[in-house]
């Protein structure tokens, strides 16, 4: 079979990439390990920690929040197989929707390895040894990333346990040790949390969130640390061993001490490595960087002028939006057109409660590139759509311009943040100065109101309710 477009993988960035390509006229195959369509973040990440998340966050409120609101139940208990089954549910709707979406726009599945035979070909090796082999004018790939560990350390996949794992348990444990402050740890370990297990927070920076702004990373210690999670910052873990259904973790501390850790799970939370493994990028001659990840141009394309990749597997964040914008950028190129991705402005985003969001530059970067700039900051605890739900943790923090008063960052810990942030995402885009959100009407009583005042306060430093 020949192709205007074949793109290798099909999570978030590959079968976007597909549907757009699609869209706009070409001849589209998707190549697919795995049975499902989706990739990491429908069937091992960002859908299912989610499902998690919110059902771990009703138990939650239904324990401690619930009795202020009024609201008198038994003391609740929670089904955890069941809370599994409703997120295998979730995840196979979604799965289920990509496919309806590969029919709709008449893309053809292939099941199977896909791996380089020349830079126009593509084979297909499926599970029971079989293989064909389909041409491509333009390939893309789209192979996404897998948890990343340490040397020392032997993931055995029962009590040593990456994300993928963690996703899966069949008990909720009683002590889970998490190595690594990020997003990933954080937001499975407050899952656990939750639903009753004490959980230990190991990191080697001196803070959680290390590549966000030092001001959420406080915040957000703050308030994990209220709802009962144990943090150990400034710690290089040294060993990972498991003795039986105990794994003994062995850390240096800031003094160069030794100290030790022990629990029933360990999950190892400390990033995510490109996956290239089996394309046989060595035909072609495509180039890989020491970090695994995959050299392009600015329109994504690699040295070998048909061949592109996006998300993971080449440089920036790992974030599935991040993957998406570049699927429909290297589709809309192939057709001529002149699309644009502005790498400042991809929001990085923690599911905790509260959440988290951010989006441009850090204050710590602003200072580093010496710009000067101003910060307007509006706590959660003054707005009144937050005191009426009981979410008082967090704040709006905005960064502008000194001189111009454009806004150059933002961070936001509080409720919906997530959503919250895409407000500012537009704004910046059109690049807003903070009078400009100031002065935009918000709804009352809101959770965006925190945006306006924000902005206010870096304005002219005159928040109104503050």
């Amino acid at each position: 079979m020949k192709y205007d477009v074949i793109v290798i993988g099909s999570g978030p960035g590959g079968y976007i990439s597909a549907i757009r390509a699609a869209q706009l006229g070409s001849k589209v195959a998707i190549v697919e390990k795995y049975s499902t369509l989706g990739g990491t973040c429908l069937n091992v990440g960002c859908i299912p920690s989610k499902a998690l998340l919110d059902s771990s966050h009703h138990y939650y409120d239904a324990i401690h929040h619930f009795d202020e609101h009024g609201i008198s139940v038994e003391k609740p208990t929670f089904d955890f197989s069941k809370m599994v089954a409703r997120k295998a549910s979730v995840v196979d709707q979604t799965t289920g929707g990509v496919k309806f979406l590969m029919d709709k726009n008449k893309v053809d599945v292939y099941e199977g390895i896909g791996s380089f035979e020349d830079k126009n070909h593509i084979k297909v090796t499926q599970s029971d040894g079989s293989s064909e082999t389909i041409e491509g004018i333009n390939i893309i790939i789209a192979t996404g990333s897998k948890p990343s560990s340490l040397p020392f350390i032997s993931i055995d996949k029962e009590r040593i346990i990456t994300s993928t794992e963690a996703l899966k348990l069949k008990e909720v444990p009683k002590h889970l040790l998490v190595i690594g402050g990020g997003v990933i740890g954080l937001e499975l370990g407050s899952v656990y949390k939750r639903l009753g297990a004490e959980v230990t927070v190991i990191e080697y920076a001196p803070t959680i969130t290390p590549t966000m702004d030092k001001d959420i990373s406080k915040e957000l210690t703050k308030v994990l640390k209220k709802q009962g999670v144990k943090f150990n910052v400034s710690h290089g873990v040294t060993s990972v061993n498991r003795v039986g259904n105990e794994v003994i973790v062995k850390a240096t501390n800031k003094k160069g001490e030794e100290v030790e850790f022990k629990g029933d799970y360990c999950l190892v939370a400390v990033g995510r490595r490109p996956y290239t493994d089996g394309l046989g990028l060595e035909k072609v001659g495509i180039k890989v960087s020491e970090r695994g990840h995959i050299d392009v141009n600015d329109h994504l394309q690699t040295n070998v002028n048909n061949i592109y990749a996006i998300g993971d597997v080449v440089r920036g964040v790992m974030l599935a939006h991040k993957a998406e914008e570049e699927g429909v950028v290297v589709a809309e190129y192939l057709a001529g057109q002149k699309p644009h991705i502005d790498y400042n402005l991809i929001p990085g985003i923690v599911y905790t409660w509260p959440e988290v969001a951010a989006i441009g530059k850090t204050e710590q970067e602003l200072k580093e590139a010496n710009t000067a700039y101003k910060s307007g900051k509006f706590s959660m605890r003054a707005l009144g759509r937050s005191r009426a739900s009981g979410d008082l943790d967090g704040f709006v923090k905005i960064l502008a311009d000194k001189t111009t008063d454009e806004v150059l960052g933002v961070h936001i810990v509080g409720p919906r943040a997530a959503d919250l942030i895409m407000e500012m995402a537009v704004a910046m885009e059109f690049r807003a100065s903070a009078e400009d959100i100031a002065r935009i009407c918000h709804g009352h009583p809101t959770y965006s109101e925190a945006v306006k005042e924000a902005a206010k306060a870096a304005w002219d430093g005159k928040a109104l309710n503050a």
